[in-house]
C-alpha cells in the first residue's frame, strides 16, 4: 500500500496549539514491550486530509494482527505460529463471525469533520466520543462547502440519495446560497457573542449571549471535533457501511480514508476483511437453493425461486461478472 501524502498545503486543518503538540508528540522515542506497527507509526498524530476542512488523525492504538491470533488462541507471546497460520485463523474468525478477537484491538482517532457528519456517525453507537464543546468554546469560521460535482438533486429512485449533478446556474446559485448563509450565520453568531473572530470584545456595554444559545443558529455546514475510540470489530462495521456506494459521499470519505488507516494497521485482518465483508455477499437459503439448481443446470426463475424481486434482482447482480 502506498504511503500517505500529506498536503502541505493544508496546514490551516490545525492551529497552532494543535500543531505544536504533535511536533512535541512525535518528537517523543519512547522503548516499549507492546506491540507497535511502523507503517501506522509513520502517520501516528499527522493530520489526514478530508473534504475541504476535515482530517482523520491517528492518536494511540492497541494491539494488531498478532494480538487477534493471540486472544483466539488464548496464548502467549507472538510468533509461535507461522504468518499463514495466523492469516489462516483471522480468515476464519471472519468468514464465521467469531467476533471477540477482534475486539481485543483498539484504535482512538482525532477527526475533524462537518455537523452534519457527525450527526450520521454518531449513529454508531459502540464508541467513545468526546466532541469539542460549543458550550466551553467558539466555534471555527470553518463550514463545509460542497464541489460542483457533488451538488445533485433528490435522487427519483432512493429517498435519501442523491441524483444527477446540477449544472451551470443552478449549480452556482446553490453554491453562492450555501455560502452566503454560513457566512451570514456566523457573523450573526458574532454579534450575539459580543465577539469578533479573534475573541476581542465589540462593545464593553454588552454582555453577549451566553455561547451555549448563541451556538444554535449556525448550519450543519459547520465544522466540529471530537476523539473516537473504538474496538477493531465495530470499526469493520463502520467502515463496512459507511464506505459503500450507497453512502452519503460526505461520510464515505471519511470511511474511505479510515480503511486505508485499517490496512496500514492489521494488514492481515483487513484483507480478511475485503474478501469476505467488503468483497463478498450474503446469500439466504432461497439463494442458496437457487446457485445449487443453476450448478446442476436445472431452469430457475424470479417466479419459481420463491424470492421477492427485490432479492432476486440482487442475487442476480452479485452473480454478474464484474471488471
Amino acid at each position: 500500500m502506498d504511503s500517505f501524502d500529506l498536503d502541505t498545503n493544508k496546514e490551516t486543518l490545525l492551529n497552532a496549539e494543535q500543531k505544536l503538540e504533535i511536533d512535541s508528540l512525535r518528537s517523543i522515542n519512547s522503548p516499549t514491550y507492546r506491540p507497535t506497527v511502523d507503517s501506522l507509526e509513520d502517520v501516528l498524530f499527522k493530520p489526514l486530509p478530508v473534504l475541504d476542512h476535515g482530517f482523520v488523525r491517528v492518536i494511540d492504538y492497541m494491539g494488531d494482527d498478532s494480538a487477534i491470533v493471540q486472544a483466539a488462541r488464548v496464548s502467549y507471546g507472538k510468533g509461535t505460529k507461522q504468518a499463514r497460520q495466523d492469516a489462516g485463523l483471522i480468515r476464519y474468525l471472519m468468514r464465521h463471525a467469531h467476533t471477540t478477537p477482534f475486539e481485543m484491538c483498539e484504535i482512538k482517532f482525532h477527526i475533524k469533520l462537518p455537523i452534519f457528519v457527525a450527526r450520521q456517525w454518531v449513529r454508531h453507537r459502540m464508541a467513545s466520543i468526546n466532541e469539542y464543546s460549543a458550550r466551553y468554546s467558539i466555534l471555527d469560521h470553518e463550514f463545509y462547502t460542497p464541489s460542483y460535482d457533488q451538488l445533485a438533486s433528490q435522487s427519483t429512485a432512493n429517498r435519501q440519495g442523491r441524483g444527477h449533478v446540477l449544472k451551470g446556474d443552478e449549480a452556482q446559485r446553490v453554491l453562492d446560497i450555501l455560502v452566503e448563509d454560513a457566512e451570514r450565520s456566523y457573523e450573526n453568531y458574532m454579534e450575539m457573542l459580543n465577539q469578533d473572530d479573534q475573541g476581542v470584545i465589540r462593545d464593553q456595554n454588552k454582555s453577549g449571549l451566553a455561547r451555549e444559545l448563541a451556538r444554535m443558529n449556525l448550519p450543519l455546514s459547520y465544522y466540529t471535533q471530537w476523539y473516537w475510540k473504538i474496538d477493531l470489530h465495530n470499526l469493520f462495521n463502520f467502515v463496512q457501511l459507511r464506505s459503500d456506494q450507497h453512502a452519503q459521499y460526505e461520510i464515505r470519505v471519511y470511511a474511505e480514508l479510515i480503511a486505508r488507516i485499517l490496512e496500514l494497521w492489521v494488514p492481515l485482518a483487513y484483507q480478511a476483511f475485503q474478501d469476505y465483508r467488503l468483497g463478498g455477499v450474503r446469500i439466504s437459503e432461497k439463494g442458496l437453493r437457487v446457485l445449487r439448481k443453476m450448478l446442476a443446470h436445472e431452469k430457475v426463475d424470479e417466479e419459481s425461486s420463491g424470492m421477492s424481486r427485490t432479492e432476486w434482482l440482487e442475487l442476480m447482480d452479485a452473480l454478474e461478472p464484474k471488471d
